[in-house]
């Protein structure tokens, strides 16, 4: 079980999903190490004050935690923050206190203050306070308030918090470390990007040039019409792939705040005009429905960029399907407002469905980068708003976009 969840866990890529395996290893934890630790402490290494029932929630909470899961995500951080509070700092110093600070339970404090911050620290700090207060108010309830003061804890203390201010500084050291990799990441992203657009811009320019010489010379040639189509297509194509590793940098750089205040119906029509259609045909293919306009608190361009993506994943299932629409739907009168892009093309199967918010995911293998879709969920979840996708497999599927209701008037 542990194996598999260790794979897992480094095959996930979004926020969502790191935090659903957080809360399952915490999950975990608490049902196995509760019923162990209190074998080994009662029977085998005997100590002074043992707490059937205490480890008894801490089993309960682990159970609870599993079914917590399916909540929503904000009451699944919460209920992690519970679990974090009582497992951690509450229990160990529960414990602590209520064993007279002896020399096992004093290393477990150093333990758990270790692994408490290898959180987020302000997690870390918030689950500390509450569970460490809450511990102390609870010993001097049952009687154990002054060993407080005495010559074990007051030894202690100084090298807990040179162990907190360490462990803070080091996560400090870490965040600058990974934020120095993600730029030069966005860096080479970027300047990887811009050097592709002069050879397409030359290209472009000779294929309308070649498409002037083959009108000026009368001839109509519909194979080389069609060769010359698809070429300013694949330009197109090519110079929105572009844009979106731009994005992508962007993103990177972790610039996603959302600094101005969009409409949804310009943001739509915008990525409609910039789509690159091979032609009118297809063009017809796609049908906008407004029901209502709305605006959302966002970026105008990173919003443009996120309807490309979702309108390129759709038309490409419809040509892989042979068949189908496309239909974006603007509905902001709902309690929470929402775009629907909709096809009716190839579907996604059950087994892919939810991998396809997984960076570098792809399906079909050959069909793109694998970074649209990720992108796009991480730009919503910097917003606020929700990006999820329901399918059935050879007949549809819907993109759900749905935004922060007090952003979206």
């Amino acid at each position: 079980m542990i194996r598999r969840l260790i794979r897992t866990r480094l095959r996930a890529r979004s926020v969502e999903e790191i935090a659903d395996l957080r809360l399952a290893a915490l999950s975990w934890l608490g049902i196995t190490c509760f019923p162990l630790y209190y074998a080994i402490f009662g029977w085998l290494v005997p100590q002074p004050y043992e707490s059937l029932a205490a480890r008894a929630i801490g089993t309960a909470l682990g159970i609870g935690g599993l079914l917590a899961r399916r909540l929503s995500p904000r009451l699944r951080n919460r209920y992690t923050l519970l679990l974090v509070t009582y497992e951690l700092p509450f229990f160990c110093t529960f414990m602590f206190l209520m064993n007279h600070a002896n020399v096992t339970w004093a290393q477990v404090m150093l333990v758990m203050l270790v692994a408490l911050f290898h959180f987020e620290p302000r997690l870390a700090l918030r689950a500390g306070a509450i569970g460490i207060s809450a511990a102390t108010l609870l010993a001097i309830a049952l009687g154990a308030g002054g060993v407080l003061f005495s010559a074990s804890v007051l030894q202690l203390l100084p090298v807990q918090l040179f162990l907190v201010g360490w462990m803070w500084v080091f996560s400090q050291s870490r965040k600058a470390l990974e934020e120095e990799k993600l730029d030069g990441l966005g860096d080479g992203l970027g300047a990887v990007a811009h050097e592709m657009r002069t050879p397409l811009a030359s290209l472009d320019a000779n294929v309308r040039g070649l498409s002037r010489i083959q009108q000026r010379a009368g001839q109509d040639n519909p194979a080389v019409r069609q060769a010359l189509g698809r070429m300013q297509y694949e330009v197109r194509h090519m110079n929105h792939m572009i844009d979106l590793f731009l994005l992508s940098a962007q993103a990177v750089r972790q610039k996603l705040d959302p600094h101005e205040t969009v409409s949804m119906l310009d943001t739509v029509e915008s990525a409609l005009r910039r789509y690159p259609f091979t032609g009118e045909a297809q063009r017809q293919l796609v049908a906008l429905q407004v029901r209502s306009d709305f605006r959302f608190g966002g970026q105008n361009e990173l919003a443009i960029m996120l309807l490309l993506n979702l309108l390129r994943n759709a038309m490409q299932a419809v040509q892989r399907a042979g068949k189908g629409r496309v239909r974006i739907v603007i509905d902001g009168c709902r309690p929470v407002p929402r775009v629907l892009v909709i096809d009716t093309g190839c579907g996604i199967s059950p087994q892919h469905l939810p991998m396809i918010f997984q960076r570098f995911f792809t399906y079909p293998e050959h069909n793109g980068a694998g970074i649209g879709l990720a992108l796009c969920r991480q730009v919503m979840q910097a917003w606020q708003a929700k990006l999820h996708c329901v399918s059935r497999e050879h007949a549809y599927a819907i993109f759900v976009l749905e935004f922060p209701l007090k952003a979206s008037r």
